[in-house]
């Protein structure tokens, strides 16, 4: 009887063998020991440890782009060149120019040579032949070759400008230049009294003016444009450029 009376029971030993047994359990932890932060947190059920996620890389920050203020009193630059080249327009008109002046010579050296004058607007406009050995309007007689040199370094110089020819307003007054240019130049060479020194025919008279041609009007018309082209600020190759003066005076104004 005593011995039955002071033996545990089985269930209560189990228990209290399950707890000692248990590692981690309040009961057994000694507080000087630290424990892992996954044993505090608690393990997965399975006793696998979770594979830690790779960090995304860091995207680079695009730098901002910040445009700068123009320097004051500096004039603004030029907008690039756009649209087709206009040398087909230079020839074309160049080419009428030439042929319009050509056939009004051809014209008026048989009929009116060695005639007398016609009145076209009473006595202000006439017709009459005049050969000139000068230049347009009857300036320089003696200066036939001078001329003629001066007129084929223009040529050559409007070629060389239809090289980079964008503007429309430029590429007629160019043609003008070219036409008109052709024409005197034509009769430089073709005419008598020989090459270089050939007399140019005049035939339009405007009282109390001069007796010129066509090819004198085109190269007078030619360059009036390129004047206004030019004071407008219109360069060949279709840019349009500010004076830096003007850029000054607006500055001074503000």
């Amino acid at each position: 009887m005593d011995r039955d009376f002071h033996r545990p029971s089985a269930p209560h030993v189990t228990a209290a063998e399950r707890i000692i047994s248990t590692q981690g359990s309040p009961q057994t932890r000694d507080e000087s020991v630290p424990t892992p932060a996954g044993d505090a947190a608690g393990a997965p059920a399975d006793g696998k440890t979770p594979a830690a996620e790779p960090e995304a890389p860091a995207q680079p920050e695009a730098p901002v782009q910040t445009e700068e203020p123009a320097p004051t009193g500096e004039a603004a630059p030029a907008e690039a060149p756009t649209g087709p080249r206009r040398v087909g327009v230079l020839l074309v008109v160049a080419l009428l120019a030439f042929l319009i002046d050509f056939g009004s010579k051809l014209l008026v050296v048989a009929r009116l040579e060695n005639h007398a004058a016609i009145k076209v607007i009473g006595d202000v406009v006439t017709f009459q032949v005049i050969r000139n050995s000068g230049a347009a309007f009857g300036m320089g007689q003696a200066l036939t070759v001078v001329f003629t040199m001066i007129a084929s370094a223009v040529i050559v110089v409007i070629w060389r400008i239809a090289r980079r020819l964008y503007s429309l307003p430029w590429a007629i007054a160019l043609g003008l230049l070219l036409g008109g240019a052709l024409g005197n130049l034509t009769d430089r060479l073709f005419r008598s009294p020989g090459v270089f020194r050939g007399h140019v025919v005049d035939f339009i008279s405007v009282q109390h003016f001069a007796v010129f041609n066509l090819a004198d009007s085109a190269i007078v018309c030619g360059g009036i444009l390129v004047v206004l082209l030019s004071f407008r600020g219109s360069n060949p190759d279709g840019t349009v450029h500010q004076q830096a003066d003007k850029a000054d005076k607006a500055d001074k104004a503000e």
